[in-house]
């Protein structure tokens, strides 16, 4: 075991170099952490309504080519909300 010898320094100096540091790595780890945000899930009808603006058969039809990817969640099919919006690609002609 090794020890450590605090030499001419107060305790309340020991404290306030202790304080730096941690909000010194609490900023560093601000920088990075990015909170983890819930997967949002939406209905065919919401994908083909509101976010394609087209028909169900269409979505259908988008899913069978492997566009979009649906999920099942008791007897109801569901589409990740990010996974779609990330499907849809902006055309320049």
């Amino acid at each position: 075991m090794q020890t450590i010898q605090f030499i001419s320094i107060t305790p309340e100096q020991l404290q306030d170099s202790i304080i730096k540091g941690v909000k010194i790595q609490l900023d560093e780890l601000k920088k990075t952490f990015a909170p983890k945000e819930p997967t949002e899930f939406v209905t065919r009808n919401y994908v083909a309504n509101e976010m394609l603006h087209c028909n169900i058969s269409t979505v259908h039809n988008l899913t069978v080519r492997g566009v979009l990817i649906k999920y099942g969640i008791g007897g109801r099919v569901l589409y990740k909300r990010a996974e779609v919006e990330s499907a849809i690609v902006e055309l320049r002609g």
